[in-house]
Order: structure tokens, then C-alpha cells, then sequence
């Protein structure tokens, strides 16, 4: 089976980790602080602070902003569930707004009419979903406008630029996940980027208790401090990071190509942005089949997501006018893109797409569903 992810880890960041190990210094640390600076050089900023993971690094941007009971977030159902919760976990209420129909990111659109309705938003969270910038010009234009803060969900978007920017450094603050599958890894971590030094100082201070100082503790934190075993394992990753995404671009133009004249819609890729391509993500209405044809030639598939955060049990009651999210997640299906691939592999998950016949493939199990 050509699997839908394949984390590429090996001997670098075996002896990195075993450095960590023998230096005695497992928790956090200068290896740490090294992670950071690394990250931030990637990302064009003057500050990073690693956390746990993708999530809490955006709990603690949006502690850090301040945010919390009886104001609003902006952002899109069209994403993993972890967008939304770490709004609500700072006491806030996230608010849906609808996707574009070309890119599945968050519509401008939309986001302007919320706007325009309540008085209570005090920050816009764009997802650049599938390593796709959403539109940021648009979306800092309109955060300027209303005096509200960006902040960027580039979980699944290590290294990609919108119009010469890398994400992560165009809005106020970027946050990231460095779990197994994403473009790089560090095992488990997140990290949050920023031009500011008091956010970055706030976001720091929140990840550990509070602390201002040995034992004094100026508010109420948590410990989202990230180990140095996984710094060291992530720092050795962001050394090939670039050629991960190369790769990673490079199967998504052949895919564009051999797909191009078949049933499936493939990814858009507007000018000025260069997408990494975290999910290679297809559109059709014979998801359950084509699922089905795939894994019966040997390529594995997934969803990515099956039901929009605003229709999950969690968020009942929650209501947002989304039909084009709510349309995308009967859709969507993605296909392995990853790194790890070899020309063989990818030529067959194109030939895979192309023998697909909805005409004989109509019975089928539901397609894997997998976490991001």
C-alpha cells in the first residue's frame, strides 16, 4: 500500500536526539532556544517560541492577544477541529465564516460580512489549509480596518509564501504544529512567530506557569513548555525542509498534469502563491468509490475533514452559513504526496485516478478518515 503519510526520520535525527540525550538537558533548554531561531530565520521573524503542539501554540497566541470570555474569533469550519477549540479554550467564541470555492480557504467575503454584523470580533484566524495560503492581503486589509488582530493557523504550511511572504510573518502573530505528518516534524511541537516582542514575551510567559523569573509568577500559566529531545529532533528536520517541500511540489505538478483530464478536480494555485502541498487534495463526486478503486490498487487515501467544526457534536448549536465548506467536505479526498514517494509510486497513483470508473465502482466502504 503507497501510504497516505510517511514521516522521514533517520540517523540525522537519531544523533541529535542522542546529543540531547547525553547532555543531560531532556526538558527545556538550549536546544530549544536553538529550534527557535532556526524556526524564525525559516519564517522571516525576529521571534519564535516553541510549544507542545499546533494547539497549544494557538491557545497561548490567543491568551497572549488577550483574548478570552465575551469576545469573538473569526475563522473557517473547513479545517481540524483544533482551530476552533483553541479559541474556546481562551473563553472565547469562534465564528464561521465560509471558504472560497477555489482555494477552500477562508473567504474574505465572508469574513467582511461577520464584520460588518458584530462588534465583538476581536481577532480573524485564517487556516492555510493543505499548505494553501489563504488570501492575506485581503484578510490584513480588513483586520487593519476593524482593529482586529491575524492570526495565522500555518499548521499544515512550513515554508509557504503568499506574494514573496513566508507565512507565519504576515500577520500579527503565525502558528504552527510539528506533528508526525507534517512537512516537518519534531515528533510533537508547535511554535508560535511573531515581529513583536511583547507577544512573543507574553506567549513565552503563558507556556511556562506565568514565570517571570525562578520561582516568581506574574499570572496564571501552563506548562506548554516543548522538550529538547523534540527540538533537537525538529531542528534537524528544518535542515530539510526545503528539499521535503520541493518534493513535495514537484509530485503535485505531476499529479496536476496526469489528472488534468479526468473526472477529479485538482488543487488551484493562484499567482504569488506557492503552496507546500501538506495534502494533495482532489474534489469528486464519487469519493466513496474512487476510495475504494484506490486502495484496491494499493494506494491509500483519506478525508480531510469529513464534517465541518460547526455540524461536530462539540459545537452543537453553533450556527455559520458555510455551503460551500459544508459542499467541500462531502468531496474532498486527498491522495499521498509526500516526500518519501518514488517515481513508480506516484506514476501509479495517477494511473490509479485515471482507471477510475464511477460506472463500475459503486459499492464501496467509506474512505479512511484520518486526524491532522
Amino acid at each position: 500500500m503507497i501510504p497516505i503519510a510517511a514521516p522521514d526520520v533517520g540517523e540525522v535525527e537519531m544523533d541529535a536526539v542522542r546529543d540531547v540525550i547525553e547532555s543531560g538537558q531532556l526538558a527545556d533548554g538550549p536546544e530549544v532556544r536553538r529550534f527557535e531561531d532556526a524556526f524564525a530565520d525559516i519564517c522571516g521573524t525576529e521571534y519564535a517560541v516553541a510549544t507542545t503542539n499546533g494547539t497549544t501554540a494557538l491557545h497561548a497566541t490567543f491568551e497572549a492577544l488577550g483574548v478570552g470570555e465575551g469576545d469573538a474569533v473569526i475563522t473557517t469550519p473547513f479545517s481540524f477541529v483544533a482551530s476552533a477549540n483553541a479559541v474556546r479554550l481562551a473563553g472565547a467564541e469562534p465564528v464561521f465564516a465560509d471558504v472560497e470555492p477555489e482555494t477552500l480557504t477562508i473567504d474574505p467575503r465572508s469574513v467582511a460580512g461577520i464584520l460588518a454584523e458584530r462588534d465583538d470580533v476581536v481577532a480573524v484566524l485564517p487556516v492555510h489549509l493543505y499548505g494553501m495560503p489563504a488570501e492575506m492581503d485581503r484578510l490584513q486589509a480588513l483586520a487593519d480596518a476593524h482593529d482586529v488582530a491575524l492570526v495565522e493557523d500555518a499548521a499544515q504550511a512550513h515554508g509557504a509564501r503568499y506574494q514573496g511572504e513566508v507565512v507565519g510573518s504576515i500577520g500579527d502573530a503565525g502558528c504552527f504544529s510539528f506533528y508526525p505528518t507534517k512537512n516537518a516534524t519534531s515528533a510533537e511541537g508547535g511554535m508560535v512567530t511573531t515581529d513583536d516582542p511583547d507577544l512573543a514575551e507574553r506567549v513565552r510567559r503563558f507556556c511556562d506557569h506565568g514565570r517571570v523569573t525562578g520561582y516568581e509568577h506574574a499570572e496564571v500559566g501552563h506548562n506548554f513548555r516543548l522538550t529538547s529531545v523534540c527540538a533537537a529532533i525538529g531542528r534537524a528536520q528544518l535542515d530539510r525542509l526545503p528539499s521535503f517541500n520541493l518534493a513535495r511540489r514537484g509530485n503535485a505538478a505531476y499529479l496536476n498534469d496526469r489528472l488534468a483530464d479526468t473526472a477529479v478536480e485538482t488543487p488551484t494555485e493562484r499567482p504569488g502563491v506557492r503552496p507546500v502541498y501538506h495534502q494533495y487534495t482532489i474534489r469528486t463526486d464519487d469519493r466513496e468509490a474512487l476510495a475504494s478503486h484506490l486502495e484496491a490498487r494499493g494506494v491509500d487515501s483519506a478525508v480531510y475533514y469529513p464534517t465541518p467544526i460547526h455540524q461536530q457534536p462539540a459545537y452543537e448549536g453553533c450556527d455559520a452559513d458555510a455551503p460551500v465548506a459544508e459542499r467541500a467536505a462531502d468531496r474532498v479526498l486527498s491522495l499521498p504526496i509526500h516526500p518519501g514517494l518514488s517515481v513508480a509510486e506516484i506514476r501509479e497513483i495517477a494511473r490509479a485516478v485515471e482507471t477510475f470508473d464511477p460506472g463500475v465502482d459503486t459499492a464501496a466502504p467509506e474512505p479512511e478518515v484520518m486526524d491532522s
